[in-house]
């Protein structure tokens, strides 16, 4: 997965940072199996190009995860996933409510139960990334802002 949006030649915007947390005891072939039905997600519902992928992997003790039930009239298993995806702005409802249809859908044939998937969609500016050397990249016009022209043009 990926770190805020770039404006492709096809005009998508795409590279979003996907933090994935989960608790300890699965193997090392289900947390990739979970990692890509993640980018197939963002791929087939957001039209994220296969290639951009930036995902944090975090494995956790059972005490470490304390996600309980929001009201909602059922219980999450020691399966929980928890997914933060952090983007730039410019997606609409529609788009988001797709991501997470398919998001659950993938992950279910990844072996994760609809109850577990916890996620969270955060959206930002071109202002909060730093693609590395301390630089705000879309700032001072190294990377064009997604949806925008490139500075000058």
């Amino acid at each position: 997965m990926n770190l805020g949006l770039m404006s492709f030649d096809d005009g998508s915007i795409d590279m979003p940072l996907v933090r994935l947390d989960m608790v300890r005891g699965r193997s090392p072939d289900q947390v990739r199996a979970i990692a890509d039905a993640v980018q197939e997600a963002l791929v087939e519902a957001l039209g994220i190009p296969a290639r951009d992928r930036f995902h944090i992997v975090t494995l956790h003790e059972p005490e470490e995860i304390i996600a309980q039930d929001a009201g909602l009239g059922f219980d999450r298993t020691p399966g929980v996933l928890i997914i933060q995806i952090f983007t730039q702005r410019g997606r609409d409802t529609a788009d988001k409510q797709r991501l997470y249809r398919t998001l659950a859908d993938r992950l279910e044939r990844a072996g994760v139960a609809g109850e577990d998937l916890f996620l969270s969609y955060m959206e930002n500016g071109p202002d909060d990334w730093s693609f590395g050397f301390g630089r705000a990249q879309y700032v001072d016009g190294e990377l064009s802002i997604p949806g925008r022209p490139p500075a000058g043009a």
